[in-house]
């Protein structure tokens, strides 16, 4: 069935696709019929892990990027995962980079996405999800937080400081995405000085919370061993929760679409490779001191079961459901 809707999907501009797809399934989410549907349709057996103090239904989770604002989390937590990853949200609302900025490689199994953090900032989200119909109990909620484009980096920590006192009270657990490659600079804050800095300021102010939250930081799949390190000390110096493994990659290895040399960051079946390397140096670096989730490349139940045996606590998953379409989630959970 969802071979012949992606034949639809794969006609239209992939933004133009993408923002159809989200919005039906926000529809369904908010009309009970339509959610029971879903929810019997793609219901995942219950597989349950516990990460960050969490209670997790499964291991498998949505990854950031797919709803930016927030707008279909009923409606995504009625396709069977155990959690669902918001945004990037950034304090104010941008625009992000011109269009055309989503590409599909169909040869490569695979998206170039130069998207640049466009949403509708934080009041829009955070209004989202106080709404209590769209905010189940059965899954499991995280929002990433990313500075706005124009935000000087020396004053970045401003940014997700603000975005923290906004979504601590409401979210399961926070991301800070200093990794992607479409905000200009923003990977130098993986850098041993400006992630210190930044980590710092953000553990002294959860420090002021009465509810505390996990957080977890989101790095690139092309660090250097030597940065990668770095990153990793800081994470563990500044009392981070986790790390999240990885973002898209910047590398063209091996493609074969003509769409190949687009700028941006690129995900999919070509980043499985990247992904699974960065996922091991970090296990192994961390030595069971914080939980990993691996993200990246992810397209089939044998991707995940193979990141989960890596020692990943719980996996993510985006450009394979562009790919194999919502099934995915419950075919992964089902060979577990």
């Amino acid at each position: 069935m969802y071979t012949l809707f992606r034949r639809l999907l794969f006609s239209l501009e992939p933004e133009t696709a993408h923002g159809m797809t989200l919005n039906l399934v926000r529809l369904a989410g908010n009309l009970p019929t339509a959610r029971w549907l879903l929810e019997k349709r793609y219901a995942a057996s219950q597989k349950p892990v516990e990460v960050f103090g969490l209670n997790f239904k499964n291991p498998v989770g949505l990854a950031a990027g797919y709803d930016k604002d927030g707008i279909a989390i009923r409606g995504m937590a009625a396709l069977g995962f155990g959690h669902l990853e918001i945004g990037t949200v950034t304090p104010r609302p941008q625009g992000g980079n011109p269009k055309p900025r989503v590409f599909r490689l169909v040869e490569d199994k695979a998206i170039i996405n130069r998207m640049g953090f466009p949403g509708k900032g934080s009041l829009h989200v955070e209004r989202q999800m106080s709404s209590v119909v769209r905010r189940p109990s059965s899954v499991v909620v995280g929002v990433n937080l990313g500075k706005n484009k124009d935000t000087p980096l020396e004053n970045a920590s401003d940014d997700y400081v603000t975005l923290i006192r906004t979504f601590a009270p409401l979210s399961d657990y926070l991301a800070i995405n200093i990794s992607s490659p479409n905000t200009v600079g923003l990977r130098r804050l993986q850098g041993r000085d400006m992630l210190e800095n930044l980590l710092k300021q953000i553990d002294r102010e959860r420090g002021t919370w009465n509810l505390k939250r996990p957080i977890l930081v989101k790095i690139a799949p092309d660090l250097s061993d030597d940065e990668l390190d770095d990153a990793l000390r800081v994470i563990l110096d500044t009392g981070m929760d986790g790390v999240i493994a990885t973002n898209t990659t910047l590398g063209r290895d091996g493609l074969l679409s003509a769409r190949r040399d687009e700028t941006g960051g690129l995900s999919g079946s070509p980043l499985r490779i990247r992904s699974e390397a960065m996922l091991g140096k970090v296990v192994k670096r961390l030595d069971g001191r914080l939980p990993t989730i691996s993200v990246g490349g992810i397209m089939s139940p044998e991707d995940a079961k193979r990141r989960l045996d890596m020692g990943a606590a719980l996996v993510q998953v985006y450009t394979g459901l562009v790919y194999a379409g919502p099934g995915l989630v419950r075919e992964i959970v089902k060979s577990l």
